[in-house]
């Protein structure tokens, strides 16, 4: 099953991490030199240890596994959110400045009327073609903006079933994301709607390019 609404970058390769293990070795304690023997008594020495020198493996505790890969379709609900939206649209090409214009002007309102934002930036897709997409730049809060542009407007976040991934990196790598995601939907035999939304769990615009995580909404039939 082929998803209509994934976007088109440039591909490059999906970050798989591994489980690290880490492993104690055992330590050998050395055994006392012999004394000499005494001279014979006339009373009889007491009996002599199995073993003179005894050798003691220590055997360490074991170290449980560390998970640092990333869970991959893993299913939730999203609860509805209050949310300041900015629409627009975009270039493939241009995308990521487009999408970062309108979380800079969502910002700048915000400020100006001391609101602080209730949770992470949401980027709602709602539809794609060859040459672009269309899409809903959303911020949580907890007031209601007031002044608003003739782009923007106040509403809820999606809501419902959906299944979670993580991505991290560029965005310009995130088409090996989209068709990995692509691949668990058709294994799984699931459908999924004709939207898809991005959560930037780090600031798109602190955070270098590189460095960026961000989790990828898939919502379900």
């Amino acid at each position: 099953m082929n998803l209509p609404f994934l976007p088109r970058l440039a591909p490059a390769a999906l970050m798989a991490l591994a489980a690290l293990w880490l492993g104690m070795g055992g330590a050998l304690a050395q055994a006392p030199a012999t004394s000499p023997s005494p001279a014979p008594s006339a009373s009889p020495a007491p009996a002599a240890s199995p073993s003179a020198s005894p050798s003691v493996a220590q055997t360490p505790a074991p170290i449980p596994s560390v998970q640092t890969a990333d869970p991959f379709g893993e299913p939730i609900t999203l609860q509805a959110k209050k949310v300041v939206i900015a629409k627009g649209n975009a270039n493939w090409d241009s995308a990521f400045d487009t999408l970062m214009d309108s979380y800079k002007a969502l910002n700048a309102l915000l400020d100006k009327q001391g609101i602080k934002p209730a949770g992470n930036l949401l980027i709602v897709y709602t539809s794609t073609d060859d040459t672009g997409f269309t899409y809903m730049a959303e911020i949580p809060v907890d007031q209601e903006p007031k002044n608003l542009a003739k782009n923007m407007s106040v509403g809820q976040s999606p809501e419902g079933k959906a299944l979670k991934f993580v991505h991290r990196g560029s965005y310009d790598n995130m088409d090996n994301t989209y068709e990995a995601i692509t691949n668990h939907l058709d294994d799984k035999k699931l459908e999924a709607k004709d939207t898809f939304i991005e959560e930037y769990i780090t600031d798109p615009v602190k955070t270098a390019e590189d460095k960026l995580v961000i989790n990828v909404y898939v919502p379900l039939k």
